[in-house]
């Protein structure tokens, strides 16, 4: 659904959460989450609510990406509602696809002095961008609500775009994924394929709210949705076509969670399926402020999703982390006390904001060998006082090394600090933990990386 974004968020402050993983980005309130799998690796795009936010205020999209399911690396702001020329506002809930190499972005914004919805499509090389209007004008524009799309390729090449809030409409995508192969098709809200909602409630006489998200699976076709009334839950209905007709199959995830929106996303990875959603469970969080998270799905014999409440999360990484590549410091687990943030000079970074912050990075695999050696590249624009511990096993454990960040005078000039360590060998969690007693930033932190 929809949601606002710029290069901030929350300081984080929960306790005792190292073993937690929902939800997986601490750095921003984060929401609408929509899963891209693609050579190896999962991309995640989200929407970005603003913090202290009273309202859907969404200016751009971010992107994070993990090839163990633990471990979230930000990538910052991959684009904005300011890609398409004739957009006024609103970066709500997106989804990206990828076909011959090619990267398409379908979004939700509004245009014109009334401020209608439309959805967009932009291009781009990568799947990191830069993403690119090839319209100048909206792929879609039939009624007051043309938002949340979702695009599903199937198996014999057709593609197909479903939308809207309260209706739901699809339509056929040409095999360009730019423009419509005929006109768009109101999805018959019927109680058989989405429930019947309680109340005398106009224009919305199923518990089809928003959302959609088309996925499939063996021979099956599953058409995820935010149910009402709100406060939101998730539901789906399935058929054996793309185009319907749909069979309710019940909730799949019920109201909670300090979010009175919801938003489903689906995908398949390395063997296991995972359903992403939002909640407000940061601090601060709620409505207006909300964050993606995600667990591993399981399906019955006859293809039903078995129904499930929000948990921790992913714990068990699919995979270690090699400590011997240069890791970006903002790959994270989890975090407390740190918030991210984007520069021309180095990308996307993190922000320290307070004493005794931490960032935990799962899985760790320094091999049989071992590392002997640890480097990092940080800053600060205090003079003294400010330090990073680099611990194994959790905030408290082990210390292998403490370095002092020196003075650089901004986050667009960097220093490079390197320690020798006591041989690390096996595999661990690595923590990161930031000591200082000045008030607000304590100091910046782009990359990491061990040596042999």
């Amino acid at each position: 659904m929809k949601k606002i974004i710029l290069f901030i968020v929350c300081c984080v402050s929960l306790v005792g959460i190292s073993s937690a993983q929902n939800p997986i980005v601490q750095t921003n309130y984060t929401a609408d989450p929509a899963p891209l799998v693609y050579n190896g690796k999962l991309y995640l795009y989200t929407s970005h609510d603003e913090d202290n936010s009273t309202w859907f205020v969404m200016n751009n999209w971010k992107l994070y990406t993990t090839e163990d399911m633990v471990n979230w690396t930000d990538h910052g702001a991959v684009a904005s509602y300011k890609i398409f020329d004739w957009a006024i506002g609103d970066a709500w809930a997106i989804q990206v696809v990828e076909r011959h190499g090619k990267f398409y972005l379908y979004a939700p914004v509004k245009m014109g002095e009334k401020r209608r919805s439309a959805i967009g499509v932009a291009v781009a090389d990568n799947p990191y961008g830069p993403f690119i209007d090839p319209l100048g004008k909206p792929l879609v524009s039939v009624s007051a609500g043309d938002i949340d799309p979702s695009v599903f390729i199937d198996e014999d090449g057709q593609a197909y775009l479903y939308w809207g809030n309260p209706d739901c409409y699809y339509a056929k995508l040409n095999e360009d994924m730019i423009s419509l192969n005929g006109e768009a098709v109101p999805v018959p809200m019927t109680e058989e394929s989405f429930g019947k909602r309680e109340g005398n409630v106009k224009g919305r006489p199923t518990l089809y709210e928003e959302g959609p998200w088309l996925y499939k699976r063996k021979d099956l076709y599953y058409l995820l949705w935010a149910g009402g009334p709100i406060p939101e839950h998730i539901g789906y209905s399935t058929s054996n076509s793309p185009t319907g007709p749909w069979k309710n199959a019940g909730t799949l995830m019920p109201k909670e969670g300090k979010s009175f929106t919801n938003h489903p996303g689906i995908a398949d990875y390395k063997g296991k399926t995972y359903f992403f959603y939002h909640n407000g469970a940061l601090p601060g969080g709620g409505g207006f402020t909300r964050s993606v998270c995600v667990q591993e799905a399981a399906f019955n014999k006859d293809g039903t999703i078995l129904p499930m409440k929000m948990t921790h999360g992913i714990e068990k990484a699919l995979q270690g982390l090699n400590p011997y590549e240069k890791t970006e410091a903002e790959t994270i687990a989890w975090s407390e006390g740190v918030k991210a943030s984007q520069s021309k000079e180095v990308g996307a970074f993190v922000n320290v904001m307070q004493n005794n912050a931490f960032i935990q990075v799962k899985n760790v695999d320094f091999s049989k060998q071992g590392a002997t050696k640890f480097r990092a590249r940080v800053g600060t624009t205090h003079n003294t006082g400010v330090t990073m511990e680099v611990r194994l096993d959790a905030k408290d454990g082990p210390s292998i090394a403490t370095l002092n960040v020196p003075l650089t005078g901004g986050d667009d000039r960097w220093a490079l600090v390197q320690s020798d360590i006591a041989k690390v060998s096996g595999v661990h969690d690595l923590f990161f933990v930031f000591k200082g007693d000045k008030p607000g930033r304590l100091m910046y932190f782009d990359y990491w990386m061990f040596s042999k």
